[in-house]
């Protein structure tokens, strides 16, 4: 239980830090406003908005549940999860979080946001090769090898 706390703690951090602060820093600083009325683009923004958050709320359960850990580098799961999200792909939550930021860029037809969603995948995708990836293959070794040579990074490669 204190587990699920931890990852629940860490969790409401990352995203109110990266999902919420930082892309209302980029909007203000764009002028962005809530749209007037409420189109298709709202509607599939928040669509894709929705489902990115349940993505990344299902990894971060998966992480506490069966890898009894966190999302935190800090405070890793102990051990390898190759269930629930992570067996389509092995970044889920970094996907999730992207999409919830495509959704709020959709919703407020924001190209700022857009470029916010572009560089948080690209530093995501550098943490992912450049730490991530190492540090498990040196953790679980083959168990982590074959589930790498199994599953791709982000669904496309």
């Amino acid at each position: 239980m204190f587990t699920l706390f931890r990852a629940i703690l860490y969790a409401s951090g990352f995203i109110a830090l990266l999902l919420i602060y930082v892309p209302m820093q980029v909007a203000e600083r764009a002028g962005i406003s809530y749209p007037e009325a409420q189109g298709v683009p709202q509607i599939a923004g928040l669509a894709i908005g929705t489902i990115g958050a349940l993505i990344a709320l299902w990894c971060v359960l998966t992480f506490t549940l069966v890898g009894k850990g966190t999302p935190a580098p800090f405070d890793p799961p102990r051990e390898l999860v190759t269930t629930g999200p992570y067996r389509f792909l092995r970044n889920p939550m970094y996907a999730g979080a992207s999409l919830a930021l495509a959704g709020a860029s959709l919703y407020f037809q924001s190209l700022a946001l857009l470029g916010y969603t572009a560089v948080f995948l690209t530093l995501t995708h550098l943490l992912a090769v450049l730490y991530e990836e190492p540090t498990l293959k040196r953790l679980f070794g083959a168990a982590y090898t074959n589930y790498f040579q199994q599953t791709k990074r982000w669904g496309i490669f």
